[in-house]
C-alpha cells in the first residue's frame, strides 16, 4: 500500500485537476499549458481475451486517427490524446470503464465498445455525463431506436450515443436475401448464443427468411463459452438443414462450424460481422470452408477513400490487423476529431467549458468522407452508410462475394 501522505498529496492534485475547464490543460492565467491544449479521446474494447483480435484492430485503428490528427494540427492549437480501456467483452467492466472515462474531464468523447451487451451497460452513464459516444461496431438496433423498434415505434434513448456501423435491422434480413436468392438454400436451423447481438441478429435474420419462403427446420441456443456443440451439431444433421444460421462471435462459431460438419451435416454456416475474422477460419480449420459472414460497409481494401489508411496503417508496424472495424474505427474517431474541431471554431477557437454537450450537439451535424465512405448520422444517431457485404470463406480466406443495401 502507499503511504498516507501520498494518497493524500495524489487525492488533492486530481482535485484540483477535476476544477480545470473541459477544455484540457490550462495554466493559471487561463492560458492554454505547454502552448496548448489537450483532448483525450478514450476507447472500450476487449483488448484481452476471446475477442482481442477484434478489439487490438480498433485500438489500433483509434490511435491512427489519433496520431494522423496531430501530425496534420487539425484542430489547431490542439493535441488529442488516447485512452484505451480494456472491458474484455463484459458488460460490467465496460461499465466501470464508462465511469472512469467521465471522471477525466479531459476526455471529450469516447470510441467503441465492441460487443451490443457492453453498449448497454455503458449508454446512461455517458448520458448522464453528456460525453458523446461513437462506436464502430455495434449493430443491435434497440440501442439507438429503443426496445420496440421491431414493432415499428421507433425512440431515441440515449443523444450521446452513435455508431458508424449499420444495424441488424438491415445486416440479417440482407444475408437471408442472399441465402435464399442466390446460394439457393431453403431450409435453416438457426442458433444463437443467447447475447444481445447474436439473438437480435438471428432473431432479424429469420424473418426474413420465413418472409422469403424459406422454411426454419431448427432452432437452438448454445453457451459460447463451452465450445462443446456435439448436441446441437447432432440436432443441424437430423434436421434436414442445408443451411446453418449462427447469431455469436468468432470464439464459438469456428468451433461450432468444425463440429457441424464432423457430425456429418452437409451445411453452409453462415452468420454477420462477428464470424468475419481471420479468427474464425483459424478456429474452424477446413470446416470452415464455403461459409459466409457478411460485414458493414464494402470491403475498404476496394475503397479509393480507404488508401490513405491503408498505408497508413502499414506505415505505423501495428502488431496487430485492422480487421473487421479498423475503416470504421477510424471513422468513429475522426468524428469526434471534426466535433471538436466544429466546437472550437465557433467558439473563437477555444473550447468552451461546457464543452461535452457542444460536442454532441455537433456530432449530429457531422458530415465528411471517411475511410469507410460518407460519415453522417441519421435522427437516431445511426451512420446514413447502409451499404453491406457478404464475404465466402475460399482457399482460408474471406473474400467478396456481393455489396449492396439491403432490399437493393
Amino acid at each position: 500500500m502507499r503511504h498516507r501522505s501520498l494518497l493524500i498529496l495524489t487525492t488533492a492534485i486530481t482535485a484540483g485537476a477535476l476544477t480545470l475547464t473541459a477544455c484540457g490543460s490550462r495554466d493559471d492565467k487561463g492560458g492554454d499549458a505547454a502552448g496548448g491544449t489537450t483532448v483525450v479521446i478514450g476507447l472500450d474494447a476487449p483488448l484481452t481475451g476471446d475477442l482481442s483480435a477484434l478489439g487490438l484492430g480498433i485500438k489500433n485503428s483509434a490511435d491512427l486517427a489519433v496520431k494522423q490528427a496531430n501530425k496534420k494540427q487539425y484542430v489547431k492549437g490542439i493535441t488529442f490524446k488516447l485512452e484505451a480501456l480494456d472491458d474484455q467483452a463484459q458488460p460490467s467492466a465496460g461499465q466501470q470503464n464508462a465511469t472512469k472515462l467521465v471522471a477525466n474531464k479531459e476526455v471529450l468523447g469516447v470510441v467503441g465498445p465492441l460487443n451490443s451487451s457492453v453498449a448497454e451497460s455503458m449508454q446512461k452513464v455517458f448520458e448522464d455525463a453528456n460525453l458523446v459516444q461513437v462506436s464502430p461496431a455495434n449493430t443491435n438496433p434497440a440501442l439507438s431506436q429503443g426496445p420496440k423498434w421491431n414493432t415499428g415505434e421507433k425512440k431515441r434513448t440515449y443523444k450521446t450515443y452513435f455508431r458508424t456501423a449499420t444495424t441488424d435491422a438491415i445486416q440479417g434480413p440482407f444475408a437471408a436475401q442472399y441465402v435464399v436468392n442466390k446460394a439457393k438454400k431453403t431450409k435453416a436451423f438457426i442458433i444463437d448464443d443467447k447475447k444481445t447481438y447474436g439473438a437480435g441478429l438471428a432473431a432479424t435474420f429469420k424473418g426474413e427468411f420465413e418472409k422469403l419462403g424459406g422454411k426454419v427446420v431448427g432452432t437452438e441456443h448454445v453457451n459460447p463459452d463451452t465450445k462443446d456443440f456435439s448436441a446441437v451439431a447432432t440436432k443441424v444433421k437430423s434436421s434436414g438443414a442445408d443451411v446453418v444460421y449462427y447469431g455469436g462471435e468468432y470464439p464459438a462459431g469456428g468451433p461450432l462450424t468444425k463440429q457441424i460438419k464432423e457430425a456429418g451435416a452437409k451445411v453452409v454456416v453462415v452468420g454477420g460481422d462477428a464470424l468475419y475474422s481471420a479468427e474464425y477460419i483459424k478456429l474452424g480449420g477446413a470446416a470452415a470452408n464455403g461459409d459466409i459472414a457478411t460485414s458493414v460497409g464494402a470491403p475498404i481494401e476496394t475503397l479509393p477513400s480507404a488508401k490513405e489508411f491503408l498505408a497508413n496503417y502499414k506505415a505505423e508496424n501495428y502488431k496487430d490487423a485492422y480487421e473487421a472495424y479498423g475503416g470504421y474505427s477510424y471513422d468513429s474517431t475522426w468524428a469526434i476529431i471534426e466535433a471538436v474541431k466544429k466546437v472550437a471554431d465557433a467558439n473563437g477557437g477555444k473550447l468552451p467549458s461546457d464543452s461535452r454537450a457542444k460536442i454532441v450537439e455537433a456530432m449530429q451535424t457531422i458530415s465528411f468522407e471517411g475511410v469507410s465512405g460518407k460519415v453522417s448520422f441519421d435522427e437516431f444517431g445511426d451512420t446514413t452508410n447502409k451499404q453491406l457485404t457478404v464475404y465466402g470463406v475460399q482457399n482460408g480466406a474471406h473474400k467478396p462475394l456481393e455489396s449492396g443495401t439491403f432490399g437493393g
